[in-house]
């Protein structure tokens, strides 16, 4: 149970034994644990007055009480908003006053000091953070969208990936990103723009290019995008899944759903794992070759069911700057994954090429080609400029 209506209906069974209760606000139902069985329940950062904390341990439940002086709920019951990391933007103080900036100082000061419960605390977080995304995507078709976090607002390399976002969300896909600056905040903000006319994105983007980058000020970069937002409020669906461990590139605020984690491992294959309908790769450096190979295994081996697509965008980046494309290539041979790998020139080319290697609804028919044998359309938007960490 993660919300307090969740409690209530089933304390209205007349028992809450063997239940799991999540970060929920208990203080107004006092008299209600007092009287009722708690055997074998959990209670996970739930805030309750002393006397019913006292209680339920004694009725036999297990209390997981809250931690105080923490910049973060390590039992959250849901994911993240962009409101939520950014509460206090507005501030004089700016983003270094922010729940976000805050977590990551936390996570500063005890990454490395050795302190058991601040590890354990890390590890209830993303563990409850992917429960909470598990939960969220049940159901979806969620699309990959991989790239770095160096692209300028402005660039029209940026402006191809916020269109690539809008186009896949469009189709009827979750956009997944990883949730930082750069590529990744243009598909989360293609995917936002998705319900708006056209010219929205267009507004939008002309708004943010007058804060390029997220250096030498987040403030400045996060309120430019809280502009945009309030400009156009209820924008399109779409998941962020940045981490503290890049704490020094902020998340993005277009992504409606922010599954935020302190280490990074379980951030890559956790967002890599729930790309269901494939990734598209834009191009980048080492983080974005980690990215394509850290996919690549799964399907090789089909650990996780049937190989799902893969599509690298910009011929020349993947096949002479960093050829990881031969690789790919030569690694998928005589393999399931074969038919689930494309290269295609342009970022304008890959929701077909998506839709080849794994027919996704609404992205146009299905082709007769070879799916390593990309369509070369008239290249509008070169993707080349997409730096990676």
């Amino acid at each position: 149970m993660e919300t307090l209506a969740a409690f209530d209906r089933v304390l209205a069974s007349g028992s809450l034994r063997g239940y799991r209760v999540q970060s929920v606000d208990l203080t107004g139902r006092t008299s209600a644990l007092l009287g009722t069985p708690v055997s074998d329940a959990v209670f996970l950062g739930c805030r309750m007055e002393p006397e019913a904390a006292a209680s339920v341990r004694a009725a036999g439940a297990l209390v997981f009480p809250p931690i105080p002086d923490l910049p973060f709920d390590p039992y959250r019951g849901g994911l993240y908003s962009p409101d939520e990391l950014f509460d206090a933007l507005a501030t004089e103080a700016g983003y270094p006053s922010t729940p976000d900036a805050l977590a990551y100082a936390w996570y500063q000061r005890t990454m490395s000091d050795g302190d058991i419960l601040a590890s354990m605390l890390r590890s209830i977080h993303d563990d409850a953070v992917s429960d909470a995304l598990d939960e969220h995507v049940t159901g979806a078709r969620v699309v990959g969208i991989m790239g770095g976090h160096a692209l300028e607002r402005g660039s029209d390399a940026y402006a191809g990936a916020a269109r690539l976002g809008r186009r896949l969300a469009r189709a009827g896909l979750t956009v997944a990103t990883g949730g930082g600056p750069g590529a990744m905040e243009a598909a989360n903000l293609g995917a936002y723009a998705a319900p708006f006319d056209d010219a929205m994105l267009d507004e939008s983007l002309a708004l943010l290019a007058k804060v390029p980058r997220f250096v030498p000020s987040v403030t400045d970069w996060a309120r430019a995008a809280f502009e945009v937002r309030g400009r156009w409020p209820g924008g399109g669906d779409s998941v962020g899944i940045p981490t503290w461990f890049y704490g020094h590139e902020p998340p993005n605020a277009f992504a409606s759903r922010i599954a935020k984690y302190f280490v990074n491992a379980v951030r890559e294959d956790g967002l890599l794992a729930r790309c269901n309908a494939g990734v598209v790769f834009l191009p980048g450096a080492a983080g974005t070759v980690q990215e394509i190979f850290d996919n690549a295994t799964p399907n090789y081996y089909g650990s996780r069911g049937e190989p799902t697509p893969m599509v690298l965008v910009d011929r020349v980046h993947w096949t002479e700057r960093l050829p990881a494309w031969p690789l790919l290539q030569a690694l998928a041979a005589e393999r399931a994954m074969s038919g689930r790998i494309a290269l295609v020139d342009s970022v304008e080319e890959a929701p077909e090429a998506l839709a080849r290697l794994g027919e996704v609804p609404g992205s146009g028919p299905a082709a007769s080609a070879r799916p390593s044998e990309a369509t070369h359309a008239p290249e509008t938007t070169s993707p080349s400029q997409v730096m990676h960490r």
